[in-house]
């Protein structure tokens, strides 16, 4: 991901700011499309961040994913796709769905903790015209135009310091008259090479206006 001096200097997706406080902002995403991945962080190489060789694979940035099988590796064109940001998580305990939002799993315990990474594609693409991914292990989709309660950060995205900045959210869209409607997730904007004092970081969760 492109930066110069804590500058984000690649793609993001666009929206619109709907309403900013001290500890929150709320934005009206447009759609975009992802190229995703789900695993079991436990059984990848990388754990939380095991499935970015997947999804780099796809787009052209750094060669084969480990441990991928003939024919699944990159995407049916073999075309290079530019890297965009933010790479997003997210994690809960449940089975796979169907792909129809940044949320991709239920509860259910007879299933271990999984996680999520989405890259975003530059906004050249649909879902008509992007390659197709060869890797099983990939899939593309449109994310659908929502409105995201976020609150951004700088520094390393440890689990602790995202939770504590989820609660500040959480507590400060509460109390603004937002009703959290899914899962949270998390924004990077960062390759890992840059320094952690100069990281920008993201907490977003899907949030709808309470009745008055």
């Amino acid at each position: 991901m492109g930066m110069f001096l804590g500058k984000i200097m690649v793609e993001t997706p666009k929206y619109t700011v709907v309403e900013k406080g001290t500890d929150y902002e709320v934005r009206e995403y447009s759609s975009w499309v992802v190229a995703e991945t789900a695993y079991d962080p436990s059984k990848v190489k990388g754990g939380r961040d095991g499935g970015f060789m997947f999804l780099a694979s796809f787009i052209g940035a750094f060669g084969k994913a480990e441990n991928s099988k003939p024919g699944e590796e990159g995407n049916g064109g073999s075309e290079k796709i530019a890297m965009t940001a933010p790479v997003i998580t997210s994690e809960s305990s449940g089975e796979k769905i169907a792909m129809t939002a940044p949320v991709i799993t239920k509860e259910n315990e007879s299933v271990g903790k999984l996680t999520t990474m989405q890259f975003v594609l530059p906004s050249s693409y649909t879902i008509e015209n992007v390659p197709k991914p060869t890797d099983s292990r990939v899939i593309v989709k449109e994310m659908p135009g929502r409105m995201l309660g976020v609150i951004t950060f700088s520094g390393s995205a440890t689990d602790s310091l995202t939770k504590q900045k989820l609660g500040i959210l959480e507590s400060a869209l509460k109390g603004a008259g937002y009703k959290i409607t899914g899962d949270h997730m998390l924004a990077r904007y960062n390759d890992p090479f840059t320094p952690w004092f100069l990281r920008t970081n993201e907490v977003m969760v899907p949030v709808e206006k309470e009745d008055s």
